[in-house]
């Protein structure tokens, strides 16, 4: 499967480390590649080949693919990945696709890896937010081919981790350290398509409760990388030691993938039995499906859907038939006019509150300054304490560089107000209920979610308008959001209610179980008893350390690849050398 080596990143070729050679003593041996050519070792240098093992030493490797071939391999490998996410939710996905990234970028030049980065970024993220179509194609082109160059330019430093003898757990930081820039840049970060987040209901979930969704990411990342190796194994090396290497890949791939569910077995964190319990309820208003996004997000009609529901439920407590809620949730966007300013609005709201008798968290637009909030409306007082919308979604809740992207394309008129966010954590205090609210787009960020629980929520809430993202049916944003809620009810020991314009709404256990969910086009209310807890799992207690360490760890793996690879570049540059330094020859 070799094809014609691309140039090194010192500019030529050096030995195959998976293999394709093998030193001896006194002797030359040679690997056969795909197109006839071979790799001949030396004893002169003392080296020895070691066949793909990770142990091997750092030296620059073959490639085992063209690139035309590394290059649909790379597209591949991108949907793969995107295929373990929602709405597909093919959980060996998040395996599989880095295996094949890393079998694409062996021994690539860092242009290549580049070239397969961006293959494998334009596949992943095109399919993985085909959602934001609903919003403007142009919307959707631009955050995917945006991702898509950030992932491709980390991919050089994969590719210079390859390099190294135990790759495996350098590229599992890999994936941690790009998720970690994604996380935070540009504009705040858009952190969608992390590893963690693919594995709700997974065995391996449990250790977002052990280290946070980074270290999730790194365990999943790691039986990626692992099975990368057994793949190369088995793909380079003369036959007779070809099976013994791809054995012990297979063994480190099995134990990598045992450990990666040794949290399923794990007591982790259970409610204990005299945990305090409320009755919660999550409404789904539903809104007008139409073509138009302006038709279909029509504001008195959303408002006056939830009001429908809530009487709904009222209804259903005064027959007897279901438990008085303590806490009733709204989603965002559930009244996009300022009841405030708006008596009609105010007085259909007050009149849900006081049919069910309960608070009501309502998912309101603010005015005087353009705000999202979530508003804790009281039975006979209306609104009181307000949680403002910290972190706001880039093009979607306000427009960077608005002035020039106005000349450019009609986005701007999607949103002619940019939102003002907040700068508070706020924590809803209702009876025994301490409710830590985040909106939508921020279920998707670490900090914000910790800051709740550090504050002292014992009940987590995701308010979430996804009719704008869902107009033609498809349910890739409502399921991955709902995957990331699951995630954090384990990561910090809380039970989550989701509740969502059109879908999917659900109440999720602490152990990231759904309760009780509702399909998505549809009015539903939800309700479920739910324990309130306390307790700090070590990944509330370890805070944002685990990723900063993995990351810090990463980049010095990456400083000693770079350093070796620039080593073993003037070795080949230097005076009479014909041979590189493993004794391979170079020019290759």
């Amino acid at each position: 499967m070799t094809g014609q080596p691309d140039a090194d990143p010192g500019g030529t070729e050096t030995s195959a480390v998976s293999g394709a050679a093998s030193a001896t003593a006194g002797t030359g041996t040679s690997a056969a590649t795909g197109n006839g050519t071979s790799a001949a070792t030396s004893a002169g240098n003392g080296a020895r080949g070691s066949g793909g093992s990770p142990a091997a030493r750092s030296t620059a490797p073959r490639p085992l693919l063209r690139l035309r071939l590394a290059l649909p391999l790379a597209l591949v490998s991108g949907l793969v990945l995107a295929a373990a996410f929602a709405p597909m939710g093919i959980w060996p996905c998040a395996v599989a696709g880095p295996a094949l990234l890393v079998v694409a970028l062996w021994g690539r030049s860092l242009r290549g890896a580049f070239a397969v980065g961006l293959v494998f970024g334009l596949a992943f993220f095109f399919l993985l937010l085909f959602w934001v179509v609903n919003l403007a194609w142009f919307a959707w082109a631009a955050l995917a081919i945006a991702s898509a160059l950030i992932f491709a330019v980390f991919t050089i430093a994969q590719r210079l981790l390859l390099r190294l003898r135990w790759w495996p757990l350098a590229v599992a930081g890999w994936w941690v350290a790009a998720e970690a820039f994604r996380d935070r840049w540009p504009w705040g970060g858009f952190p969608w398509g992390r590893l963690a987040m693919s594995q709700a209901g997974l065995p391996t979930q449990g250790w977002a409760a052990i280290g946070g969704a980074p270290v999730l990411t790194f365990v999943v990342a790691l039986t990626g990388s692992t099975l990368g190796w057994v793949l190369i194994c088995a793909l380079t090396g003369d036959r007779a030691r070809r099976w013994r290497r791809t054995g012990l890949a297979a063994v480190a791939f099995a134990a990598v993938a045992g450990a990666s569910c040794l949290p399923a077995a794990l007591p982790l964190d259970p409610v204990p039995a005299n945990a305090k319990t409320a009755q919660v309820a999550a409404i789904q208003g539903n809104v007008p499906r139409a073509r138009s996004l302006q038709a279909q997000l029509d504001d008195l009609t959303v408002t006056l859907n939830h009001v429908l529901a809530t009487d709904k439920l009222a209804g259903k407590v005064a027959a007897g038939t279901v438990p008085r809620p303590d806490l009733v949730i709204w989603p965002e966007n559930s009244t996009s006019i300022d009841p405030t300013l708006y008596p009609p609005l105010y007085e259909e709201i007050a009149s849900a509150a006081s049919a069910i008798d309960r608070p009501i968290l309502v998912g309101a637009v603010l005015q005087n300054p353009l705000r999202n909030a979530g508003v804790l409306w009281l039975p006979g007082k209306g609104p009181t304490t307000i949680y403002v919308k910290r972190r706001l979604v880039p093009f979607g809740e306000y427009i960077p560089f608005r002035s020039l992207i106005s000349k450019i394309t009609s986005l701007t008129a999607l949103q002619p107000v940019d939102f003002v966010p907040g700068h508070t954590t706020v924590v809803f205090n209702v009876g025994q209920i301490r409710l830590g609210d985040v909106i939508c787009f921020e279920v998707a960020f670490d900090d914000l979610v910790r800051s709740e629980v550090a504050a002292g929520a014992n009940l987590l809430s995701v308010q979430s308008n996804d009719a704008t993202y869902e107009r033609d049916g498809d349910t890739g944003e409502s399921g991955q959001q709902l995957a990331m809620a699951r995630i954090r009810a384990i990561e910090f020991d809380r039970a989550v209610v989701v509740s969502s314009t059109t879908g999917y709404s659900a109440i999720i256990a602490p152990d990231g179980k759904l309760v009780t969910s509702s399909g998505t086009w549809q009015q539903a209310e939800l309700e479920a008893r739910v324990p309130l807890l306390t307790y700090s799992t070590l990944a509330e207690r370890a805070g944002a350390w685990p990723e900063w360490v993995i990351v810090a760890a990463t980049a010095l793996a990456l400083g000693l690849a770079a350093a070796q690879a620039g080593g073993a570049r003037r070795r080949q540059r230097g005076p009479g050398s014909a041979d590189a330094p493993d004794g391979t020859a170079a020019g290759r």
